[in-house]
């Protein structure tokens, strides 16, 4: 076999979401939990507009989804525990020589290195569930890894960071060749673009220490779009600086040089756990359109949705507020899963 993960920017087939379920994610009190439950809900109807929406939900929750999604949702029942579906969901791949055929990497998960408070075992079985439901072929995988930890430009290429993959908690044996060998085999790339860290408030208790899709994504082979915090006061001003001057070096799969284009983070710098780690990369890219994060600030979210429209032509550009799904850990991307569509020009690729 010979598996690659199509970029994001390919035609989907489906995107896949998690509905939230009663937890420490989701909230202690009732407004917290009606803010999560709507938060969720907004994604999937904003998605809906462009693509379908397959979403699993835990058995207690099924009347309050069924409710709240509407029939334009298609909703599947599964147990759950947490409800991150790029983490813990498939990495849907193809095999370039065998048209029709879609395969789904199972990467082992522990709840972003099994910290005490993650609740995680259950979902950790979803790859397999989602797999079977659409008959892709399982590619098992020995690394632990999140689907937020990797972004690809579909030829080849692949952006990462030193403290996912590499993190002690994770994969305490493994090196950067290990690594790259296990994604080579797995998802296709050739070249692996290493970051030496993500945003700052990812290193806290609740985070996943350094996921790619809250940094950086490629919005087209060669191009990168960067988080750039461009305040001095919030320390990823020097995180961002530094990962700019990095990716300003290096080359991808075909040799090109990356062209790097900044997405200015918003005005806010603080919430009341500390820096935020606001940032419109978190995006989704779906059939015809993009699925923006959104911060209650009309000027930065407006400048983010016009670079958004720029870096991927003909598409629209629907912002949705992402402050509740951000309080709990991730945004847009890190609740998505894409499927790519088997069509006659991804098999021709």
């Amino acid at each position: 076999m010979n598996w690659r993960m199509p970029s994001e920017t390919a035609p989907h087939e489906r995107t896949w979401m998690a509905f939230p379920r009663e937890g420490l994610t989701l909230g202690s009190e009732a407004s917290e939990r009606e803010e999560g439950y709507a938060a969720w809900t907004a994604v999937a109807h904003a998605v809906a507009e462009f693509e379908p929406v397959t979403m699993v939900v835990d058995p207690t929750e099924l009347d309050r989804a069924r409710r709240m999604l509407g029939s334009h949702v298609e909703i599947l029942e599964a147990p759950l525990d947490e409800f991150w579906m790029r983490d813990f969901g498939p990495t849907f791949v193809v095999d370039d020589e065998r048209p029709g055929v879609l395969g789904a990497v199972d990467w082992i998960f522990n709840g972003w290195g099994a910290p005490e408070w993650a609740e995680w075992r259950v979902s950790a079985e979803i790859a397999r569930f989602a797999a079977a439901h659409v008959g892709a072929e399982l590619v098992s995988s020995v690394l632990v890894n999140e689907g937020g930890g990797i972004h690809v430009d579909g030829e080849g290429t692949v952006l990462l960071t030193d403290t996912v993959q590499l993190d002690p908690r994770r994969n305490p044996y493994a090196d950067r060749a290990r690594v790259e060998a296990e994604l080579a085999r797995t998802i296709g790339t050739t070249k692996a673009i290493w970051l030496p860290r993500g945003l700052t408030r990812d290193y806290d208790d609740f985070g996943t220490n350094g996921h790619v899709d809250i940094v950086a994504t490629f919005a087209a082979p060669g191009r990168v779009l960067l988080h750039d915090q461009r305040d001095p006061g919030h320390p990823d001003h020097a995180v961002t600086s530094e990962l700019r001057e990095l990716l300003e070096g290096q080359t991808d799969a075909a040799g090109r040089a990356l062209e790097i284009v900044g997405l200015p983070a918003p005005a806010t710098l603080r919430d009341d756990e500390g820096f935020v780690d606001w940032s419109y990369v978190n995006h989704l890219v779906v059939n015809d359109g993009v699925v923006a994060c959104g911060f209650g600030e009309p000027e930065a979210d407006a400048r983010a949705a016009a670079i958004l429209a720029d870096a991927y032509p003909g598409r629209r550009v629907v912002t949705v507020d992402s402050r509740p799904i951000f309080a709990r850990g991730g945004g847009i991307h890190c609740i998505t899963q894409q499927q790519p569509a088997l069509t006659s020009a991804e098999v021709a690729r």
